[in-house]
C-alpha cells in the first residue's frame, strides 16, 4: 500500500546502510567484521575490577576468506 511521505532530513547514512521511501520487495544491507580482543577488552559499566593475571588472544587464521558477501544486483 502506498504511503504519503512528508519531509525527509537525511543527515548521514555510513557504511552498508540502506535509505528508502516508497514500496520495497527486499532490503538486505550486508557487512562483516572480525574483532580480536583479550581477556576483560569488553566489559563495560561502572566500578570494575578486572584482574587478569595471563591474557593471550589467538589471532592465527589459516583461512582465506571468513564471511564472503555476494551482492545480487
Amino acid at each position: 500500500m502506498p504511503a504519503i511521505v512528508g519531509t525527509v532530513k537525511v543527515l548521514s547514512i555510513e557504511g552498508s546502510g540502506v535509505f528508502n521511501i516508497g514500496d520495497v520487495l527486499n532490503m538486505s544491507p550486508s557487512s562483516t567484521s572480525k574483532a580480536y580482543a583479550g581477556a576483560g577488552s569488553f566489559n563495560t559499566g561502572d566500578y570494575l575490577r578486572i584482574s587478569n593475571q595471563h591474557s593471550q588472544t589467538n589471532t592465527y587464521d589459516k583461512d582465506l576468506n571468513d564471511s564472503n558477501i555476494k551482492t545480487i544486483i
